[in-house]
């Protein structure tokens, strides 16, 4: 698995460029296949930031199904 970071408007996704918080990222399986998103971030600070918060997720990490 990775974790990819990009800006909103590149060619990574082919969204509308100078689009407001445009960094953002995404999980990737070893497919490629895409497994999580991250909503948009002002700078890439916050976006790294994100990432870390997704990483540090364990088992102990409560799952709250509304189904």
């Amino acid at each position: 698995m990775r974790f990819e970071i990009y800006r909103k408007g590149d060619d990574v996704l082919g969204n509308t460029p100078g689009t407001e918080d445009p960094y953002t990222w995404r999980l990737l399986a070893d497919n490629d296949d895409i497994l999580a998103t991250g909503e948009g971030y002002a700078n890439k600070t916050d976006c790294y930031h994100a990432i870390n918060l997704v990483k540090s997720a364990t088992t102990q990490t409560l799952v709250v199904d509304f189904s």
